[in-house]
């Protein structure tokens, strides 16, 4: 992928962990000039110096106004976002709360409105590639986590809306739903248990077709960041790709 989105201008939010620094770093290794955007969790000590970082509430529309501002004068402009921010937390449709409804709502699809109409903005005289990040939750749902799935399937609709839109604008938005190794993975099994944990594993290794198991962010899903990212996208936009070793077959 050496040089593949050389002199592309990419911000990435949710870009201090997990997909996100995931995105940077192929970005990076890809020759783009990238701007991180963050919030609670600080920049991961090898990615600190090598690219712009800029704090940013992606819940909040004054943060992101302000770390966009910043993060495209940096830039010289914005070719490229990836929005990366996301939040898994359990809970079941019976006892979901106020908080925890609103905690994951607004993490996952209010900051995907937000970062896409901003960079939407600063895109929309020169044209651009926005890539959101759905999940297959929000296909078919999860009683263990509803509100992530009605979320996910929000940041889907959102997708195809703003693909719709913007497309005359030149502007291409679309959305993956990974299955790789992240926080959220880990929250996942942390919630489960060892005994459960190990049967949803098995289940993986008996319905996941390639491999049997969650992929790497890096080497799994950065390649197909990079192509989205790049021209030989340019003529894709509404699309819900799984990257997933063939767990849902969105196509079906």
């Amino acid at each position: 992928m050496r040089a593949a989105l050389s002199g592309r201008r990419v911000i990435v939010t949710g870009a201090a962990g997990g997909i996100g620094a995931a995105a940077v770093t192929v970005f990076l290794e890809a020759e783009a000039q990238v701007a991180g955007l963050f919030h609670a969790t600080p920049p991961p000590d090898d990615l600190a110096g090598r690219c712009q970082w800029i704090p940013c509430d992606a819940r909040d529309r004054r943060s992101v106004g302000t770390a966009f501002e910043r993060a495209t004068s940096a830039l010289g402009g914005l070719d490229v976002l990836v929005h990366a921010v996301g939040s898994w937390r359990p809970s079941t449709p019976e006892s979901l709360s106020d908080d925890e409804f609103d905690l994951v709502l607004d993490t996952n699809l209010r900051s995907t409105v937000l970062a896409n109409q901003a960079a939407f903005e600063r895109m929309r005289a020169g044209g651009g590639q926005i890539v959101n990040l759905g999940s297959s939750e929000g296909v078919r749902g999860n009683p263990l986590a509803p509100h992530y799935a009605m979320a996910k399937a929000g940041v889907h609709a959102w997708t195809r809306s703003a693909a719709a839109a913007w497309g005359r604008f030149g502007v291409t938005v679309n959305a993956l739903a990974p299955a790789v190794g992240t926080p959220g993975a880990e929250r996942l099994w942390a919630h489960l248990g060892d005994d459960r944990t190990a049967a949803f594993k098995e289940r993986l290794r008996t319905s996941m077709p390639l491999r049997g198991e969650l992929g790497d962010p890096e080497t799994d899903l950065g390649p197909v960041l990079v192509f989205l990212a790049g021209p030989g996208a340019r003529f894709m936009t509404g699309q819900l790709i799984a990257v997933d070793g063939g767990l849902q077959m969105l196509g079906a």
